[in-house]
């Protein structure tokens, strides 16, 4: 899960073809290096699209909009992949400073919806639901870059947290399948993810993340045959490895796992 140290070599920039990376100064142990505030374009267009635009903070809205207009461009939608606040505070703010629409999932009137083909300026973004971190998680697969923007689904670096009760590990088992599906298909090749670094191969990262939760789970049944009873008693014994600063989101996860393994049917059934 999050919490791994900062990679000094990661600040953002040119990824891919179509994708530029802005990061936002603001790490954490729950954001690694930042914030990932992507700038998807195609080459020769005079539009682009933001997905992420962050907490709230000016100077970064400033830097993501001299990104866009330093290349003739202008912001022509924003997209959120979820509604976290490190994701989208500044979401109406950067409305207000671009006129430029929010779309996401779960948003109101104007939701992205599965497999919805965004055209903006030449560029082909699809919606990909890849719900489970939190319900209202969307990932936005660049075709012609075969490259899949993530948000808190996969990492650059380390693992994620599954947010109970919002976020449901069924779910998100579900959305790791699909991903690994779609690099094994050659629809994805790398992961343009909304914390730390470009990750350039998908099929193994998405294969990692879903043997990681096959462990944890296990070593969670493993915690409640010695005994564990509460969440906390099997963070402490499961995440002995994690640093203590992020066992509240730990916490959340070993919810979560908890809750699945509740409504798995016992051997008798």
């Amino acid at each position: 899960m999050k919490g791994a140290e900062a990679d000094p070599a990661w600040a953002g920039g040119a990824v891919t073809e179509r994708a530029t990376c802005v990061l936002c100064p603001n790490p954490s142990p729950m954001t690694l290096d930042g914030t990932n505030t992507w700038v998807v374009a195609e080459p020769g267009s005079t539009e682009a699209v933001v997905i992420d635009p962050g907490p709230l903070d000016e100077g970064h809205l400033a830097r993501v909009l001299a990104q866009v207009e330093d290349t003739g461009r202008r912001v022509a939608l924003t997209l959120l992949t979820h509604g976290h606040l490190d994701h989208a505070e500044s979401a109406a703010r950067f409305h207000e400073l671009t006129g430029a629409p929010v779309r996401a999932f779960g948003r109101g009137h104007d939701d992205v919806t599965p497999g919805e083909v965004v055209r903006i300026g030449g560029l082909e973004i699809v919606a990909v639901p890849t719900p489970g971190h939190t319900s209202d998680s969307y990932s936005y697969l660049l075709p012609a870059d075969t490259a899949l923007l993530t948000g808190d689904t996969i990492l650059g670096r380390g693992t994620t947290v599954v947010a109970w009760p919002d976020g449901h590990l069924e779910s998100y088992l579900e959305s790791l399948q699909r991903i690994e599906t779609m690099a094994h298909s050659g629809e994805v090749a790398s992961i343009l993810p909304g914390h730390g670094p470009f990750v350039a191969d998908a099929a193994a990262t998405a294969t990692f993340y879903l043997q990681h939760r096959a462990e944890r789970l296990d070593q969670v049944r493993a915690a409640l045959a010695a005994g564990d009873r509460t969440a906390r008693e099997v963070v402490e014994r499961v995440y002995a490895d994690v640093p203590r600063t992020v066992w509240g989101a730990a916490e959340m996860s070993v919810q979560a796992q908890l809750e699945h393994l509740r409504q798995q049917p016992s051997l008798g059934d």
